[in-house]
């Protein structure tokens, strides 16, 4: 088995476990390591994909205008299955998030990927899955569907399958783009600020 590390050192792709589906991680800065996982993926290029990060600060990093209870949301909700989608700044490359205004930000809640994100990371990592399709939760059905293609795995039998909920900031109002794993009552209860759409 390759080591994982260096497979992303050296611009290529690897399957992670988070604890919610297998993802197929790539330094997001690298263009041709990003364009690898699009083609692996077949994922239309107009589809953005997120940051996934270890800390506060990197979101600060790489997004701007930030709502004031950002901490407290992170402290509560991640690591964990929460995915934020904040204002992009001018570090975020164009490969990553489409050229949109927007970048969504994961901190995957599982140690082997957290360690490889705070190790190599920004990366990117969404499902380990051809596009279109059910996301990765088969470890034996990603490593058939990407054989010979991804040289670094690390499995994991105990994911959820559920997918992360996503939590759009961009706006003046708060919106849940897909619910997953976290509820809108959970994050009230925990950020009573958020100001949501109307149902």
């Amino acid at each position: 088995m390759a080591d994982l590390g260096q497979v992303l050192e050296s611009g290529g792709a690897v399957v992670l476990p988070t604890e919610t589906v297998y993802g197929l991680f790539a330094k997001a800065l690298d263009e041709e390591a990003v364009d690898q996982v699009y083609a692996l993926k077949q994922r239309p290029r107009d589809k953005a994909l997120n940051l996934n990060v270890s800390n506060p600060n990197d979101i600060r990093k790489f997004s701007q205008n930030q709502p004031v209870f950002l901490e407290k949301l992170y402290n509560e909700f991640m690591p964990g299955p929460l995915t934020i989608i904040l204002e992009a700044n001018d570090r975020v490359p164009h490969w990553v998030n489409s050229g949109l205004g927007t970048v969504g930000f994961r901190v995957p809640n599982h140690p082997v990927t957290l360690d490889m994100i705070a190790q190599h990371g920004p990366l990117i990592g969404p499902s380990a899955n051809r596009s279109g399709q059910a996301s990765g939760v088969s470890f034996e059905h990603i490593m058939a569907e990407f054989e010979g293609q991804v040289t670094g795995y690390a499995d994991d039998a105990a994911l959820t399958g559920q997918d992360s909920t996503i939590l759009d900031l961009s706006g003046d109002r708060a919106t849940i783009l897909r619910q997953g794993a976290i509820t809108k009552a959970q994050l009230l209860e925990v950020v009573p600020e958020l100001n949501f759409e109307e149902d």
